[in-house]
């Protein structure tokens, strides 16, 4: 019974992260949800600008702390080693909806494309930046990466074993193409208010501090592995990698 339960809590917690992931999409667009990134009373812009760095600050904190191999063997002497990532997601999914539902738009406009090519392309790339993030969840691992994987090894009675780091596809020309995916995603838009202007910018500057802290993490796990892939691999920009070194 306890490894049923186990399986429904991972089971439930990815249904919330894929029900955010969705609304996640429609929130930077500005369509398909009920509150969007530019939706909401207007308050003034340095009192909404500080409601929302705080809002994307809370996502950041929890994200990264929770992340970190020191408070995960702390945090699993209080919940049980295969719940553990599915509650990571789970929080980190509510966090997220706080911040749409709390979110306070500033509307002015930054730029505007009028022409329909243009909006076409802006939208498309917006579709490709969205698409890369979940492709890259699947290269890696995705059902380990949101929790599944564990829940269901423990209730199969099986032991679990980290995924092994490997290059494949994206993964040989840059290192993180799921970020890349995101600044893609929050960037590529035809229309860029003040708030959307906030998000982008606070976002990519998290991204851009969180991939230097999630690399120390990587060493840590794969050692000398991962420090060879890092001097062959561009990390945000894709690049042709550089030859590996004779033995390596």
């Amino acid at each position: 019974m306890k490894r049923v339960l186990v399986l429904l809590f991972g089971v439930l917690c990815y249904v919330v992260f894929l029900g955010t992931f969705l609304y996640q999409i429609g929130f930077v667009a500005n369509q398909w949800v009920p509150k969007s990134i530019d939706d909401g009373a207007v308050i003034p812009p340095l009192h909404a600008a500080g409601i929302d760095v705080v809002l994307l600050s809370l996502f950041a904190i929890q994200h990264t702390i929770m992340a970190r191999l020191v408070f995960k063997r702390w945090w699993t002497t209080i919940v049980p080693q295969p719940i553990e990532r599915s509650v990571y997601v789970l929080l980190a999914s509510l966090l997220l909806l706080l911040m749409n539902w709390q979110w306070k738009p500033l509307p002015e406009i930054v730029w505007h494309v009028d022409s329909t090519i243009g909006r076409l392309v802006l939208n498309a790339t917006t579709c490709v930046g969205w698409g890369l993030v979940l492709y890259a969840t699947f290269l890696i691992n995705h059902f380990d990466l949101f929790g599944l994987r564990q829940v269901w090894l423990d209730y199969c009675g099986r032991e679990y074993t980290p995924v092994r780091f490997k290059e494949t596809v994206l993964y040989q020309w840059v290192r993180h193409p799921l970020m890349l995916g995101f600044i893609i995603a929050f960037w590529a838009t035809p229309d860029m208010t003040q708030g959307h202007l906030l998000f982008a910018v606070v976002t990519t500057a998290y991204i851009l501090v969180g991939i230097q802290i999630e690399e120390r993490t990587l060493m840590a796990i794969h050692g000398d592995e991962y420090r060879w892939y890092q001097e062959r691999v561009s990390m945000i920009l894709p690049m042709r990698p550089r030859p590996r070194r004779s033995g390596k």
